[in-house]
């Protein structure tokens, strides 16, 4: 396990120097600008602290701890604070908040007031991208728009994640990973052919896929205007961006006009594959078999003799044709082993196959581990705790996690007057009046808070 603190000696990284704002909540705005952070970008959150901004710090859901732990006996994970403890700083021990916050900053500052917009568009003159994900109208109504942006600074990169895009009917539509999902057909497919479409819970594949591909369209924007010296607006909808990954489908009813329907447990051309009991309660196993030669070294490992002289299940065509009968007779015979020897086996055999895990066997994977994956950031008001580490691993650019997630307006100070150039008299002034701080105002917290402070 690693405790990584941050340091001045660490190697450069590939974004060092690109300094990125940051007007993201919920989950894909959140995500794209922490794999930005973790390449070397300079991430600055940009929050009010005189409002609550829904869906980002969870400080609009805040309960007392007994509230809390009777939530989280229920699987609400909201309630998921340290010792599910919201403590006097609940905005600053979200789980959700500070699983996608390492290596930030935060500044204080409300778009929507005239003074937090002078103040946003002189931080706007200082940064190369600015990354938003909120309901166009909403930023558009602050006048945050590239158009006046770009006036600014023109060699800004500003990228915008809408649910559904910039323009057409659904442009002010409001939605979370699983309504974009919904929307462009993800759901039904997920489905079973017997049942309701399958809900995806707060996995949310849309939203982890798109802060990837907002990432990685940055750092395309960046080296464009390296080549040209000119900045410019990306407008990258979650449904789009998402609705790439069923191009299989759309392409087979375009050219065989044959509709897809829900594929459950089931794979369009596989057989078996899907997730099969093993030794245990309620434990399983993913597998996955694509061609004849892999059957036989599943039916070997599992000493499975009569499935492998089985009529019906010779080829892989019979096999995907009777996969209702192959699934329920394969189940049979992983019932009786142990998950986790049936996947060394079944890989020693060329076989895809893999245990399915809970949270605590996650966190002792031995590959994880082996790994370094997981490493450990200690903050003032959380605690010492394991986070997800990098994602990916760069030969001559090591990397690890810098810096806790960022309490409110914990970089306020320092980004007023250091970045934008503000007195010490105009930073008291905005503080006097409520613009910048580390707590929102008591009047928009609930009662059992006030005491707290």
């Amino acid at each position: 396990m690693k405790t990584k603190q941050e340091t001045s000696a660490r190697p450069d990284l590939p974004l060092d120097g690109v300094k990125v704002a940051a007007i993201t909540v919920v989950w894909a705005g959140p995500h794209c600008t922490q794999v930005l952070a973790e390449w070397g970008a300079e991430v600055i959150r940009v929050e009010p602290v005189d409002a609550i901004q829904p869906y980002s710090r969870g400080a609009e859901r805040i309960a007392p701890r007994e509230q809390l732990i009777e939530m989280a006996n229920n699987g609400i994970t909201l309630s998921a604070y340290p010792d599910f403890d919201p403590g006097s700083e609940p905005w600053n021990r979200n789980p959700g908040f500070n699983s996608h916050s390492r290596n930030k900053k935060s500044m204080a500052c409300n778009i929507m007031t005239s003074e937090g917009k002078q103040a946003f568009l002189k931080l706007i003159e200082e940064v190369d991208v600015l990354v938003e994900n909120n309901v166009p109208t909403t930023i558009e109504k602050a006048g945050i728009t590239y158009d006046t942006l770009k006036e600014i600074n023109p060699r800004l990169i500003m990228l915008r994640m809408p649910a559904y895009g910039l323009s057409g009917p659904y442009k002010g539509y409001r939605a979370f990973g699983t309504h974009v999902e919904a929307m462009i057909g993800h759901h039904y497919l997920r489905g079973y052919p017997d049942g309701t479409p399958d809900q995806t819970g707060e996995a949310f594949t849309a939203d982890a896929f798109a802060g990837l591909l907002g990432a990685t369209v940055v750092t395309a924007a960046l080296r464009y205007r390296d080549l040209t010296g000119e900045g410019q607006q990306i407008e990258m909808p979650l449904a789009e961006g998402f609705l790439a990954n069923l191009g299989e489908f759309i392409l087979d009813f375009e050219m065989n006009n044959r509709v897809a329907g829900p594929q459950g447990n089931t794979h369009h051309s596989h057989a078996p594959h899907g997730v099969f009991p093993t030794l245990g309660v309620d434990q399983w196993i993913a597998i996955d078999v694509s061609e004849d030669s892999e059957w036989g070294a599943l039916c070997d490992t599992l000493q499975a003799d009569s499935l492998k002289k089985n009529i019906h299940f010779t080829t892989q065509l019979s096999r995907f044709k009777n996969r209702t009968a192959l699934h329920e007779e394969l189940a049979k015979f992983t019932i009786s082993h142990d998950k986790n020897e049936l996947f060394e086996q079944l890989q020693l055999a060329g076989v895809c196959a893999g245990p399915v895990t809970d949270d605590v066997e996650l966190l002792s994977s031995p590959q994880l581990i082996d790994r370094g994956f997981f490493e450990e950031l200690d903050s003032p008001v959380i605690g010492n705790y394991r986070y997800p580490g990098i994602m990916t691993k760069w030969i001559n650019t090591p990397n690890t996690l810098r810096t806790p997630p960022p309490r409110l307006g914990e970089h306020s100070e320092e980004i007023y007057k250091e970045l934008l150039g503000y007195s010490d008299l105009e930073y008291k002034e905005l503080l006097e009046q409520g613009h910048v701080g580390d707590r929102y105002p008591d009047h928009l917290l609930p009662e059992f808070l006030h005491s707290s402070q």
